[in-house]
């Protein structure tokens, strides 16, 4: 457990996805504030759990034990649990000396604690972990995609089959469609707007994490892997099409043999 004058937070994506609306009806326990796509508890001995739909859940002020005892429980809520670590950390320091609160790049001071700071502070910390992830999953994409294009520079050829090509495309698509179904995360709480502390404070941390940068950077590369795709698809046409082709001359090849020796 963090000194009484720091709150430690730690956000770590778990699953692909939750389910949000069942996980608030049985976990019992009322949220301080929640969405159809996030909830937001304040508990007991100044705990806080922030749960997002996209699969992060971010800690605040948790021992270890009760950390795992709820990954644990969430699992179940969860449509694929993931078994790699992606884990950010950030803390909060607690000052009553201070008239106002002072931001720094590994944590944020405040003259008293505030379910407004710690939101935006859990939010922007889960939206650093979700890039993690879609990060790691185009980078595999890439890497695969990568071993293709050598294949064909070495080979003029590409030995995947058709029905492995498409699993590969529906893959990338799949990434591809998880990120823009996502897109909402990249936005600003609400409770941030009109108020100018609370504003200067996002937009810290955003820059702090590279939010923003790294998303653009994840779109690129995804556009990279759709090029590809389109020429990995071409290639296999032009293989497909010589493949039909050769069975047509075969056919009538047959066909001619068939003739000569009954007429």
């Amino acid at each position: 457990m963090e000194k009484a004058n720091f709150i430690k937070i730690e956000a770590i994506q778990i699953a692909e996805d939750f389910n949000i609306k069942k996980l608030r009806a049985d976990f019992g326990v009322e949220p301080h504030s929640s969405s159809p796509s996030e909830i937001f508890y304040n508990l007991n001995r100044k705990r806080y759990l922030y749960v997002f739909d996209y699969g992060v859940v971010v800690f605040a002020n948790y021992s270890k034990p009760k950390k795992d005892e709820f990954i644990d429980f969430i699992k179940d809520y969860a449509s694929t649990n993931l078994y790699l670590d992606f884990v950010e950390e950030y803390r909060i320091e607690i000052d009553e000396s201070i008239p106002k609160m002072i931001i720094k790049n590994d944590f944020v001071s405040v003259p008293s604690i505030d379910a407004a700071v710690l939101k935006t502070v859990m939010l922007n910390i889960a939206q650093s972990v979700a890039l993690d992830y879609y990060e790691a999953l185009t980078d595999e994409l890439i890497t695969s995609s990568r071993i293709y294009i050598q294949e064909l520079e070495q080979r003029g050829k590409l030995s995947i089959s058709k029905i492995n090509l498409l699993k590969y495309i529906g893959k990338v698509l799949n990434v591809k469609n998880s990120i823009v179904d996502n897109l909402y995360i990249l936005d600003d709480p609400n409770l941030v707007w009109d108020n100018e502390e609370l504003n200067l404070l996002n937009r810290h941390l955003k820059a702090n994490f590279d939010i923003n940068p790294r998303f653009r950077d994840l779109d690129y590369r995804l556009d990279i892997v759709e090029d590809n795709l389109k020429l990995f698809t071409d290639v296999l046409n032009v293989r497909e099409s010589s493949r039909l082709e050769w069975i047509v001359i075969v056919l009538i090849f047959i066909e001619i043999i068939i003739a000569l020796l009954f007429h």
